[in-house]
């Protein structure tokens, strides 16, 4: 005798749904939304510091009824507790919940990528030597190479001059 063992059931297959961004993930949005909230209200607190006050500091957390902030070094976290009742206050509006606690930590403020280095106009001088140049040069590509560099001078200085 036999013993026949059955097929396995066939369960549907379920097509692969396409993949989500991170950002759309449930908890990676509430990170970037709680992100988004925390930087709204750093702003909003800041205006009410005097303007010497504000590049030095920055919110760190505001919750449970305790603002936290960050500030890039003892002095500055002294001048900025002075400001903690007008900061209380703006929170309590803000979120509409009571904040009783203020506390403020001295550590690096986060960094703000610099802006690029704007690049230096050619000047016309530049210009006339680099065409000298191109002149004296037997090789082709680097005489085109040349008066394509002493170009760029005639370009900027029209954008100089024109208001």
């Amino acid at each position: 005798m036999q013993n026949k063992v059955p097929p396995p059931a066939k369960t549907p297959r379920r097509l692969p749904s396409s993949p989500k961004l991170v950002g759309e993930t449930s908890p990676v949005a509430s990170l970037i939304q709680r992100a988004r909230a925390l930087e709204a209200l750093d702003l909003r607190l800041r205006l009410t510091l005097p303007p010497t006050l504000r590049p030095h500091c920055c919110l760190a957390d505001a919750r449970a009824g305790r603002v936290v902030f960050l500030a890039n070094s003892s002095i500055w976290a002294a001048k900025l507790r002075l400001h903690q009742t007008p900061i209380l206050a703006e929170a309590q509006k803000a979120l509409g919940q009571p904040f009783k606690v203020f506390a403020v930590k001295v550590a690096p403020l986060p960094s703000v990528p610099p802006e690029p280095a704007r690049r230096k106009p050619l000047s016309s001088a530049a210009a006339a030597h680099l065409s000298a140049a191109a002149v004296t040069l037997a090789d082709p590509e680097l005489r085109a190479l040349f008066l394509r560099l002493a170009s760029l001078a005639s370009i900027s200085d029209s954008e100089d001059t024109v208001d």
